[in-house]
């Protein structure tokens, strides 16, 4: 037997084996690469409101406890200072770095998404792969318009969200992903 002919072999099924089957396996799968779509500007409007609510919040408190109880004051210079730091950063910087990391896309064979801001992620889902597929809105979401679109897969991890769409476009997604993810075989597992 040739070298030729042990890297291209079938067996008694006719399933290639060998280096023919790897490579014909793996041409099968989805490759991977950066997703292409923006998410929706008023993201960064929400993010700011999630920052204000909650990092303001804790800022209002610890100003108040320093005004009301004279006693604490020294021991809450460092906190304060700290939080109105974060909050600054979380409202000018946070934001719009997101908006720039952020990126998804949805396709037939997959569906991809970046996000993060100190953490960058980048995942991919195969369709096959998916189980459920939602579109979560909270009160700001709701305010701004926006959806998050959760696909939720097989995979150990968690699902795949992608904040800041608008609610329209998330709910095409969903249509579009549960439609394409019925016709695709395999058991999402």
């Amino acid at each position: 037997m040739t070298r030729a002919d042990t890297t291209r072999q079938e067996n008694h099924n006719g399933v290639l084996t060998g280096t023919d089957a790897v490579a014909t396996e793996a041409s099968q799968t989805v490759a991977p690469r950066l997703p292409m779509l923006r998410i929706e500007r008023r993201a960064v409007w929400w993010w700011m409101l999630r920052a204000g609510v909650r990092w303001g919040a804790l800022l209002v408190a610890l100003v108040v406890t320093a005004v009301l109880w004279e006693a604490s004051r020294p021991w809450l210079i460092a906190p304060i200072v700290a939080v109105g730091v974060v909050l600054l950063a979380k409202l000018l910087v946070e934001p719009w770095w997101r908006y720039r990391v952020h990126r998804w896309e949805v396709t037939d064979d997959a569906t991809y998404a970046t996000n993060g801001w100190l953490v960058v992620e980048w995942r991919v889902a195969p369709t096959s792969r998916i189980q459920t597929v939602d579109a979560v809105r909270g009160p700001f979401e709701q305010l701004l318009g926006l959806s998050t679109l959760r696909v939720t897969t097989a995979s150990s991890y968690g699902s795949i969200d992608i904040n800041g769409l608008d609610h329209r476009t998330a709910q095409e997604a969903v249509t579009r992903l549960s439609a394409v993810a019925e016709l695709t075989p395999g058991d999402a597992t």
